[in-house]
């Protein structure tokens, strides 16, 4: 085990370790689960079995008021309906990030932002799945126009609200909210706010994650 020098930068690096095989025991229709065995340090082999994920955008959504627009939305893995900030799925290889979460304010929530910054980018679960997430700040927040998305399933039953930000945080911290991007979204953006907006990343700031078209 390594131990982490203080007075370097702390970061992530990228870095791959051998892979001598690889299989897809599972292909779903938009994620799979892929089997690798690759190379330890020590010479050994061993198997990682992680599910392939395209990636995934979410939107902190605040308005003028310092409230954040959540939904709440049945997750059946969890057996739970689960409060979140609006988000889905990078559907296109390449796609703007920023216009995929555009795209999804509207859709579930019926809005538009004038102001957008990059507030985090986080793996949800790095070790059994490389789902990349970026989670954008919208400001500036106003009824979109046109006819509402027409929505299915398990959105279909979403329940829609504007909620004060330290409610949300208080509500992260005491163990009441669950899903993963409300949780780092509220407790970012709180930090974000103490610290100063002009700290954030812009819009369309590079993202080695998931590298997309201009």
């Amino acid at each position: 085990m390594h131990s982490a020098d203080s007075a370097r930068s702390i970061e992530d690096i990228a870095e791959e370790w051998q892979v001598t095989a690889t299989e897809v025991p599972f292909q779903g229709k938009k994620t799979s689960v892929r089997t690798d065995e690759v190379v330890m340090p020590d010479g050994s082999v061993v198997r990682r079995d992680y599910q392939v994920h395209p990636g995934s955008v979410a939107v902190l959504a605040l308005d003028a008021e310092d409230r954040v627009v959540v939904l709440r939305q049945y997750r059946h893995p969890v057996r739970q309906r689960l409060w979140e900030i609006p988000a889905g799925l990078l559907d296109v290889p390449g796609e703007n990030p920023l216009h995929a979460a555009q795209r999804e304010l509207y859709e579930e929530a019926h809005i538009k932002a004038e102001q957008w910054w990059v507030l985090t980018d986080v793996y949800t679960t790095p070790g059994g799945c490389d789902e990349a997430v970026r989670i954008f700040l919208a400001r500036d927040l106003s009824e979109a126009e046109g006819q509402r998305f027409e929505v299915s399933e398990e959105e279909a039953d979403m329940e829609l609200a504007r909620v004060p930000l330290p409610e949300l945080v208080h509500g992260a911290l005491a163990g009441r909210l669950h899903n993963n991007c409300l949780v780092v979204g509220v407790l970012a953006v709180a930090a974000a706010l103490s610290a100063g907006l002009d700290t954030l990343r812009p819009a369309d700031a590079p993202w080695p994650a998931r590298p997309f078209d201009a």
